[in-house]
């Protein structure tokens, strides 16, 4: 098997985002998506800090630390971007303004349920920023993800363990070696990284997996 790094999978996240959508990248993994959306469409990439029409990530050396995303990264601002107040931000966030957005997350159900501000272990330090607000608050959830812990415990689960941070509101899950969808019906396949098959994704999760795209087998 051939697992994606995380630029690819940033650049898998990249091609389901449609012309014209405003979208969120939650903090870390996420970022990435953003160095791998074509110049030629117009996508607007708003932060919860107040910002709207975020572009890549600033070259080495060009970094303006007055210009940061919620994650304290440097960004760049693209031509027609502004600011606005933190209060504003988040009511575009609550209102239904964003159309995508795109979160880590510990574990996502296979109908959707996402828990990624907290594992429940002593001692952990919980951190849910905005994600519930994006969470239920945006058109589609997108998780970005490791398919597998670093133990070798799948993260793509029959329901969660972890305290949840919205239910039902995930509906694609990229990962490492592929692409989910998840909602009512369960948990199918859309893409899967070279070398991966759909049974070695059965075995690796446990799960009773369809294929959502005839050309997987």
């Amino acid at each position: 098997m051939t697992y994606m790094t995380r630029d690819q999978m940033a650049a898998r996240v990249a091609i389901d985002i449609p012309e014209g959508a405003y979208v969120n990248l939650g903090i870390g993994l996420p970022t990435k998506v953003a160095n791998y959306l074509p110049r030629e469409k117009d996508i607007f990439l708003q932060s919860e800090n107040g910002l709207l029409g975020m572009g890549p990530a600033p070259s080495p050396g060009e970094e303006d630390w007055e210009l940061i995303n919620a994650g304290k990264q440097a960004v760049t601002l693209l031509k027609g971007g502004c600011y606005f107040h933190h209060a504003d931000s988040f009511a575009m966030m609550r209102g239904g303004h964003i159309d995508i957005c795109v979160l880590g997350a510990f574990q996502v159900s296979v109908h959707g349920d996402l828990a990624n501000w907290h594992t429940g272990e002593p001692g952990a330090i919980p951190a849910v920023g905005g994600a519930m607000d994006l969470a239920i608050g945006a058109k589609q959830t997108f998780v970005m993800m490791e398919l597998m812990t670093k133990q070798g415990e799948p993260k793509l689960v029959p329901s969660c363990t972890y305290p949840l941070t919205g239910l039902a509101c995930v509906s694609r899950v990229y990962t490492d070696l592929a692409v989910f969808k998840v909602g009512p019906d369960g948990a199918s396949v859309i893409d899967m990284a070279d070398g991966v098959s759909i049974d070695d994704l059965r075995r690796m999760t446990g799960l009773p997996l369809t294929t959502h795209h005839p050309a997987i087998a």
